[in-house]
Order: structure tokens, then sequence, then C-alpha cells
């Protein structure tokens, strides 16, 4: 089986479109469980009907994920990565299974993840749950972890990046709470300025409200669909990148449209590295394969502190990605099996400086505090990043409408729950508009910062928070359900996790025999 030009055997071939399946499921799912929050307040308000409603929702999503929210903020010379977000999410996974996503493990964890995420997704939104999609997938990516470090006879500490995932688990935790109190203190704002009667009423009958607040309900709507669409998007594309680079890491190892003045850039600031990082060695030295074995070490969560050793394999790698990347134009000329080697390179050195970055001595001083060679360093990481972070435009597009095409197929039953059993009273249209432009504030704001957020968990509060703010009552029992379901899902994601990759790895290496 020949695939993106590489010749494949029929089992991994197989196993690439199995995975590459799954995953457009995850957004599809994603879409009809995330992005119904979007449209519940146009609906409910009569601003459009629904299937005008979740059409345009849809296609906003597919424009965001194709990066409308990147090209937008850039034309007014704000610089947003692309795809911050995905690698964000990828950067939880354990190190090893990051580096040989193409081996028995690494089918494992892609299909754990995928499957333990639409298990509870689905199953959440049969119940009519806002449940989070990002904390679904994150507790799947921690129960990996867990039981990757533990089978392999590591404390199970070791199996989770703690630090990655508090930065996230914080964006997540502060998400909702930052929707709730922001969408009350926008309500009230409102009430005070702008004293319009017509838009603190409910809607009577089918009757759509007036134009001006009917434009200012589809512009609210609009916003979250694409912001959704720029953050959530991307988790999908992160593990569909993964999986690329696992299974044909010939085509995808290495960014083949990145033009030669990035190459040319790279070689000379890994040069610069190599200069700074020198005299931090003490004289230690060490082999290629010893460089790659130490940087492993290092920068796994539980990775040991920055040392001589640390600071020689850094030298080594960065010196090899400076010679290997000094006469090239293009990677085409790179053979298919040296691309996963030099990536693997570009990798080490790119986390290893990142991790060198923030790390401190024992006075608690950064242990490079020279901002010239701090500014190197993280130039030199950004042009690394070019080379291997990236995701081709045909990816944006498959994640994108699958992500559409949930929203437009799924949407009716949290539509429901976020419209009727929130609040004891209808959802007034001043509410519809505050919940909806803070919720794509919070998901613009991290998405520009590269973090993953809620947009159920963001939203719901949102309609929470304007609830209580004009005292229209909140359904208590409606709340305790989502709460609890927000309250498992990391749990029981981390379970079906651990589980399934357990089970993953059986099936791999004594059915398939992949090794």
């Amino acid at each position: 089986m020949e695939l993106f030009g590489e010749q494949l055997a029929f089992g991994a071939g197989f196993f690439l479109l199995l995975a590459l399946a799954l995953a457009l499921c995850f957004e599809f799912v994603n879409g009809f469980h995330d992005t119904a929050n979007a449209v519940a307040t146009v609906i409910y308000t009569n601003t459009l009907k629904p299937v005008v409603a979740v059409i345009w929702s849809g296609c906003w999503n597919l424009i965001g994920a194709l990066g409308f929210v990147g090209w937008v903020l850039g034309f007014f010379g704000v610089m947003v990565g692309g795809s911050v977000v995905a690698y964000n999410i990828v950067a939880l996974l354990p190190v090893e299974l990051v580096l040989n996503s193409g081996s028995g493990a690494g089918f494992a964890m892609i299909f754990a993840l995928l499957v333990s995420a639409i298990l509870w997704n689905v199953g959440t939104w049969y119940l009519g749950l806002p449940a989070s999609s990002s904390h679904t997938l994150i507790g799947s990516i921690m129960g990996v972890g867990l039981a990757n470090a533990l089978m392999a006879g590591h404390s199970w500490t070791s199996g989770i990046n703690w630090s990655k995932a508090q930065e996230i688990g914080l964006a997540l935790l502060l998400s909702p709470v930052v929707g709730f109190v922001g969408a009350a203190i926008l309500l009230l704002l409102l009430k005070f300025f702008v004293r319009r009667k017509d838009l603190y009423e409910a809607p009577k009958g089918k009757n759509p409200p007036p134009l001006w607040i009917r434009c200012v309900l589809v512009v609210t709507c609009t916003l979250v669909s694409v912001f959704h669409g720029s953050n959530d998007a991307q988790k999908g594309m992160g593990l569909i990148m993964l999986i690329l680079i696992g299974i044909v890491p010939g085509a995808f190892a290495l960014n083949m449209g990145v033009n030669p003045k990035t190459i040319q850039g790279a070689a000379t600031k890994m040069r610069q590295i190599v200069s700074i990082i020198a005299p931090m060695t003490n004289g230690a030295t060490m082999t290629k394969d010893e460089a790659i074995a130490e940087l492993s070490a290092y920068v796994k969560p539980s990775g040991p502190k920055a040392s001589d050793k640390t600071f020689a394999a850094i030298n080594v790698e960065a010196q090899s990605v400076a010679d290997a990347l000094a006469n090239l134009t293009d990677f085409s000329t790179v053979p298919h099996d040296g691309r996963t080697a030099l990536r693997t390179d570009l990798y080490l050195v790119d986390e290893s400086l990142g991790k060198v970055l923030k790390a401190k001595d024992k006075d608690g001083k950064p242990l490079i505090a020279d901002k010239a060679s701090v500014s190197v360093l993280k130039k030199g990481t950004d042009d690394l990043n070019a080379i291997t972070k990236y995701i081709p435009l045909w990816v944006k597009v498959m994640v994108g409408l699958a992500l559409g095409c949930g929203t437009m197929i799924g949407w009716k039953r949290i539509v429901v729950t976020v419209g009727e059993k929130i609040g004891k009273s209808h959802l007034t249209y001043a509410q519809g508009a505050s919940a909806e432009l803070m919720a794509a504030s919070t998901i613009g704001l991290a998405d520009f910062m590269g973090y993953p957020v809620s947009t159920t968990h963001v939203l719901s509060s949102g309609i929470a928070g304007t609830m209580a703010a004009n005292r229209s009552g909140l359904q208590k029992d409606t709340l305790i359900s989502i709460v609890m379901a927000w309250v498992l899902t990391l749990p029981v994601c981390i379970f079906l996790g651990a589980s399934l990759f357990s089970a993953g790895l059986y099936v791999t290496f004594h059915v398939f025999g992949i090794q």
C-alpha cells in the first residue's frame, strides 16, 4: 500500500486509515457536543431558525479551523501561532511515545486517547449534559501517561508532564469562572448603559427580535463559532499530526514546505546556541547516542535537573542539527529514513532549550540570565518549531469539515439543556449576547496564549452568570448534573485512557505483531 509517497505494510496502512477516521470522529463528536453551545442563544431568542443557525455556525467553525483568527490578527501586526494549542496538547504525552508514535505503543496510545474521548463525549451528549471535550481529551492523555509509566516500572508521577498539565488545567479551571463572572458583569453594564427595554425581554412566541438585536446576536454567535473552530480544532489536528509523523515519517516528520531562509536561519541560530552552551559544559563530552539518551531523560517531566552532562548533550545535538541543516535549501534531498532521525534531534534540542530557559539554580536564579543569550535561544526554538510544529492545509480542512458537520447534525440535545434547563426563566436577548460575547473573548484570549479551553464550560457558565445577575433563578437539578459531569470527566477518562492503552498494547503486540 502506497500512501503519501511511502510504501507501507498493509497493517500500518490499515492503522493509519483507522486512526485518521477515529480522529475525525472525535472532532465530529466535538462539533455536535461543544459547538451546539454557540447556536443555543440565537435559536432560543428566535434570531435564526435552527437549520440556518447550525449551518452558519458550522461554516464559521471551518473558517476558524483554517486559521482565520491568526490571519486577521496578523493583518493588524499581532502574530499568533496556528498550531500552538495543537502541540501544547501533544506536549502532555509521554516523551518516549511522542518520539516513537509509529511503534506498537504509539498506536495503542493514539487509539486509547481517541476511543476513550469519543465514548465519554457521546455518553454525555446522549444525556444532554454539556461536558468538556478538552477535559475529556486531557483526562485520556493523563490515563495513557500513568499506564505507560506504571507498565514500564516507573513512578506513576513520571507519566505526566505536570508543569504543562498545571498550566492547561489552570486555564480549564479558571475559564468557567471567568465566563460566569464576566457574563454577569457584562449584563449589568449593558443594563446601566443601554436603556432599551426590548433588549432585556424574552422572545414573544416565535417572533424574531428587532433587526439590531438580531445583528448583535448573530455577531456573537459567529465569534464563538470561529474561536471555537480555531481553538478546539487544533486538538484533533495535533493528534492527526502525531499519527502521520509516526506512520508516514518520510512525508510528515519535517515541514517539506518550509522556505530555505528558515532552514538556513535555524542552522545559523544552532551555531550561535553552540557558542552559548559550550562554556556551560565545564569540559564534559559525550557521543551522539549518549547525547540523545541524556536529553530524552532530561525532557521528561520527572527528568533530572540540568547538569554539565545536560549542556554537553545540548551542545552535541545543536551542533548535529547545525551540520545537518548547513547546506540544505529544502528537505526533499534528505533520505526518508534520515528525516525521522533529524526530527528527533530537532525535537530534543527544542524541548531541552525550552526546559533550560525555565530552569533555576540552587539560589532560585535563572540558569541562563543574560538577556542576549535568552533571546538567541528563544529565536532558535522558534525556527525549530517552524520545521517540526506545523499543520498542512488539508489536515485543517478535514478537521474543520468534521467539526462543522458535527455542529449541523447533533446539536439539539445540548442546545435544549443550555437554552431551557439552566435558568428558571426564558433566555433574554441581552443574556444571550452577554454570555456569547464573554465566551468568545475568553476562548479568543486562550487561543492567543496557546491554551485549550472548554467552549462548553465557558458558555454554560456564562448563561448561568447572566441568570444569576438578572435574578432569574437557576435550576439546581440541571446545574448539579452539569457539575457532576464536569467533576467526573477527568477521573473517568483517566480510567478509560489507562484501560484502553493497556488493552491496546496487548492487541498491537500479540495480535498484529507490531513492536
